[in-house]
């Protein structure tokens, strides 16, 4: 693209509001900051190098909750589990999503997760629903949380606007996210096997 096509693309999407900053916190979805959901101090390091071409798609096969109160305790319950019984440096998704149609950040953009192994966590963001998906669905309120939150990501530069999203049982065997949720998931426009 010429310096000319370029700088007018930038006039076009700052004038119809599309050149968000990617700092701006207002660009994204509401996303439940750790502070807010009393989490550990991170002992975490790894850095993700941004733009990541990937998501991976997971389930804690947990406890669902459905209010802001029980996914607050519920996202304490999964950071515990993985920093103080596993010993990992932090909860090992990147975001979490409650029924309440809530995001919850875990390890957030920059942070590498702990979430499918030493081969995708480096390249990916993990995202997990919070409960067990096998037979039931996660409410649409869920569902569009995080697709917003994948549009965020792609605003703030962290996601490549060509991602793929992927199941955890298609990078690692399992059976999460859970036959009901990967059904669902199969059908995001960016789905790749």
């Amino acid at each position: 693209m010429s310096r000319c096509c370029a700088l007018l693309t930038w006039a076009l999407l700052a004038l119809l509001g599309l050149g968000v900053p990617r700092d701006d916190p207002n660009a994204c979805c509401p996303i439940v900051p750790r502070r807010e959901w009393k989490a550990l101090a991170s002992e975490c390091s790894q850095r993700l190098s941004l733009p990541v071409r990937y998501v991976v798609v997971s389930h804690t096969a947990g406890s669902n909750c459905n209010t802001p109160a029980s996914c607050l305790k519920q996202v304490q319950n999964v950071q515990h589990y993985h920093a103080r019984t596993l010993g990992w440096c932090d909860v090992g998704y990147n975001f979490l999503i409650g029924e309440d149609g809530l995001v919850y950040e875990g390890r957030g953009w920059n942070t590498e997760g702990a979430h499918t192994g030493s081969t995708w966590n480096p390249m990916s963001i993990g995202i997990s629903f919070m409960g067990n998906y096998m037979e039931r669905s996660p409410p649409p309120r869920a569902l569009r949380a995080a697709q917003s939150l994948l549009a965020c990501g792609v605003v703030l530069g962290a996601l490549s606007p060509r991602y793929e999203v992927k199941g955890h049982r298609d990078v690692q065997q399992t059976l999460s996210p859970g036959d009901q949720l990967y059904e669902i998931i199969r059908t995001w426009p960016h789905y790749s096997e």
